[in-house]
């Protein structure tokens, strides 16, 4: 039963089928020789073969290409534990080289990747973090790790950066933000693409940039605090936008910026002359 099968035996069957059928069928024919016939009955039965053999060639690389993806996969997922597993190394160098392997992997294969690295580095930036410039006091001892620390931050800020898509490619996937929490210096979104950003509670140091962003989804700035110029202009939301126990201690700017529902400011605090919108 199982050898009926094996495609090999069908291939010989259909073969000698159609050898015997075409022979017959010239034979019949009183103008057509014998060697004529069977020239052409053999080269039936070898476009047959002929056939068997391109599909078995499919086959083997279809075969070959699914055991290639696989293969690659599964290299891909060691690179990515390893990868996060670095990131808790005590050197910053490797720290910083986890985090472009993260990113290299969210390059080669975006559709598996770019959300979850994007999401190991925001909890990487969620962690706690102390530095004079937040006005933490520190031990001298302490000072030159504290700066270490802020320039792998700065990468891993960069890294999310240059993973978010153009404003002006609409059809690119948004990915989600979750920065609750985290402390953050000179964040720069602008003329990006974002699903959403959970900002609530987070700490901004020498200003943040929004200007041209486009938010897909909800915006929350809940309780941050936000030191140094920080530009919304023409910044799009579409969706709701919160600000309640929002703290601006230097200049904001909203020009032309667009809400897709009214903001929330209550209980917010922004410097004398800020113009709010809808205000």
């Amino acid at each position: 039963m199982n050898r009926l099968k094996s495609p090999l035996l069908w291939a010989f069957l259909l073969t000698a089928a159609a050898f015997a059928g075409v022979l017959a069928w010239l034979l019949a024919d009183p103008a057509t020789s014998r060697g004529d016939a069977l020239k052409t009955a053999g080269l039936a039965g070898g476009a047959i073969a002929v056939l068997y053999g391109l599909w078995l060639n499919d086959r083997r690389r279809r075969v070959e290409e699914a055991r290639h993806a696989v293969e690659s996969s599964r290299v891909s997922d060691e690179r990515f534990a390893k990868a996060v597993e670095l990131l808790g190394h005590e050197a910053d160098q490797v720290r910083v080289g986890a985090m472009h392997a993260l990113a290299g992997l969210a390059r080669a294969r975006p559709e598996d990747y770019a959300q979850t690295v994007i999401d190991v580095l925001c909890a990487y930036l969620r962690r706690p973090f102390k530095h004079p410039n937040f006005g933490d006091e520190l031990e001298t001892a302490e000072l030159a790790a504290a700066d270490q620390e802020r320039q792998v931050r700065r990468t891993a800020q960069q890294l999310i950066r240059n993973l978010l898509p153009h404003v002006a490619a609409p059809d690119a996937p948004a990915y989600a933000l979750d920065l609750t929490g985290a402390r953050l210096d000179r964040f720069n979104l602008a003329r990006k693409r974002v699903a959403w950003l959970g900002a609530q509670r987070t700490e901004i140091i020498n200003g943040a940039a929004f200007a041209d962003t486009s938010f897909r989804d909800m915006v929350f700035f809940t309780g941050a605090k936000f030191h140094g110029k920080v530009e919304f202009d023409r910044t799009k939301f579409g969706s709701s936008l919160g600000f309640r126990d929002f703290t601006a201690y230097d200049q904001v700017s909203f020009k032309d910026v667009e809400f897709a529902q009214p903001p929330d400011f209550t209980d917010a605090t922004f410097p004398p002359g800020t113009v709010l919108p809808g205000k």
